[in-house]
């Protein structure tokens, strides 16, 4: 065989060998979709004060294990202790100014007993001057002075009782029904909270992550200072919007990462994204933006997918958030399933080179 026909054969062999290895792709993207776009994510909480002050002493560091409950950091308790004991002040004193109107209840109330007698008193002597003026004992003069006393009497009655029924509203409900003891042990209650808030807590187990925050800062209600990455880890992975149209909620999958070379692990499809950023529509009144791309071949669209392992979660758990992984889906069929876990396995071999 010449020269020039041994390399017509390899021109031929490699060409027939680039179109097998085209079709496989094509076969493979539709029955055995694979990608490399797969990570680990934590969800991150941001920890913010929900009071303001002097950071007086950060009690973690960078990368520590906390459980929920655990202090992070402290901010200066004297303003909150002052406000603590100003509404203590006020709750005395709204019982000291209840006993007040107790007492001032009280006093019209004996008032009133005592107008009631004088009542009394000019009822009879109107009574017994009307009989001493009908025997002509009396002049006019002297009864019609006698029933403006008893009319007097009766109006000092109905006005004692007037100051007395404003007095019960000013006092209001005894005991802790009261609304000036309500008004300040709800003010004692939000200072005694305020004074808690000065400890600040993680509210959930995982590692402290970036912490820049140092004594002396200042903390402001509401802006995060730190960050805790919980234990809580999740699997996803992004395919081609094709490569996803054979596969369903259930699906087996396996599952290479990058930190783990030559370990395969297996999974299920446990649920679908609803969609991605590019999709989502905002009311911000302005006109609808078209996409533009100079290419006559688009990029195609992404759609992500959760994963679950299986028998290895906590594995995830303890992975830093970001870790990349590898992502096969396998067919139903036998033959399928059995390609597509070759051809993860290979790949979990390239981890170890690259």
């Amino acid at each position: 065989m010449t020269p020039d026909q041994k390399f017509a054969r390899y021109v031929r062999f490699s060409l027939i060998g680039f179109i097998l290895v085209f079709i496989y792709y094509l076969v493979a993207d539709m029955v055995l979709p694979v990608t490399p776009q797969a990570r680990v994510y934590h969800p991150v909480v941001q920890i913010s004060p929900q009071i303001s002050g002097r950071v007086t002493s950060v009690q973690v560091t960078n990368n520590q294990s906390v459980k929920a409950g655990d202090i992070l950091f402290s901010i200066d308790e004297g303003p909150y202790n002052l406000a603590k004991e100003q509404a203590q002040l006020a709750l005395d004193d709204a019982k000291l100014q209840n006993k007040r109107l107790d007492t001032n209840v009280k006093a019209l109330e004996a008032q009133i007993s005592a107008a009631n007698a004088k009542q009394h008193e000019q009822k009879l002597l109107k009574s017994r001057g009307e009989k001493l003026y009908k025997q002509k004992s009396i002049s006019e003069q002297e009864l019609e002075s006698i029933r403006a006393n008893f009319e007097a009497s009766k109006a000092n009655v109905a006005a004692l009782e007037a100051q007395l029924a404003e007095a019960v509203l000013a006092r209001g409900d005894s005991g802790n029904k009261n609304l000036a003891m309500r008004h300040a042990a709800n003010q004692l209650a939000q200072a005694e909270l305020d004074l808690s808030y000065t400890k600040v807590r993680a509210l959930s187990d995982g590692v402290v992550a970036n912490l820049q925050l140092l004594n002396g800062a200042y903390a402001v209600a509401g802006s995060p200072l730190l960050a805790i990455v919980a234990k809580k880890a999740d699997l996803v992975a992004d395919f081609r919007e094709k490569s996803l149209t054979n596969m369903k909620q259930g699906t087996q999958a396996r599952v290479v990462f990058d930190s783990r070379p030559g370990e395969v692990y297996d999974a299920i499809l446990e649920t679908f994204e609803a969609g991605v950023s590019s999709g989502q529509l905002s009311a911000n009144g302005l006109l609808s933006t078209t996409e533009t791309s100079n290419r006559w071949v688009r990029d195609a669209q992404r759609q992500r997918i959760h994963l679950k392992l299986i028998n290895h979660q906590d594995l995830i758990a303890n992975m830093p958030s970001g870790s990349r992984a590898t992502v096969q889906l396998l067919p139903e069929s036998t033959i399928g399933q059995w390609f597509g876990s070759a051809q993860i396995r290979f790949i979990s071999w390239l981890h170890y080179i690259y």
